[in-house]
Order: structure tokens, then sequence, then C-alpha cells
């Protein structure tokens, strides 16, 4: 069985490229969801970005959904994109992230 916190260690090595710093970190990762199927474990993951006009969101979103699918057990991802609620990193971040990203 497939739980969140395996595909959250997954997405741990997504890197938001511009801060290099985790998505789960950040707090970009706003939800997952895993559906069992008939062909198999299914990943709906509700994700956000740190700006609504990021230059880099395909990419960020493609390796949320490569790492998400590389997780044992797991045979589909679907990444939506939402910017609700906006993305605040004195909300969202962990401790850690707001600190490297001098948010206090």
């Amino acid at each position: 069985m497939v739980e969140e916190s395996d595909i959250i260690d997954s997405l741990g090595e997504v890197e938001d490229p511009e801060m290099k710093i985790s998505v789960t970190e950040l707090g970009l990762i706003y939800a997952i969801r895993i559906e069992e199927r008939d062909d198999g474990v299914h990943a709906e993951i509700d994700m956000t970005l740190t700006s609504p006009g990021c230059p880099v969101a395909p990419e960020i979103m493609a390796a949320v959904h490569r790492s998400a699918l590389a997780t044992e057990g797991v045979g589909s991802v679907h990444v939506n994109l939402t910017f609700s609620p906006l993305w605040d990193p004195r909300i969202h971040a962990t401790e850690d992230a707001r600190f490297d990203l001098g948010v206090f």
C-alpha cells in the first residue's frame, strides 16, 4: 500500500531551481490523494508555485510528476496546479526553509 508519506519522501528530492530548496520544504505541495484503481495506484497532487508568473513552472511540475511516479507502487500521477491559496512562505514553508529564505 502506498502512503502519502512515501510520495512526500520522493518529492523531497525535487528542488525549486531558483531557490535551491525542496518543494516539500517550501510548502508547495498542498495535497496528495491516493486512489486504488483497477490498473494500479494513482496519485493526485495539488501544488502551487512561489508566484503565478514563475518562469520554471513546467520544469517544476514535470519534476514533481517524475518523482511521484518513481515512488514504489505508484502507477500513475496527475499534478494539479493551483494558486488558491496563494503561497506565503510565512505560512507554508518549513522553519528551515523560512530561515534559508530569510523570512522570520
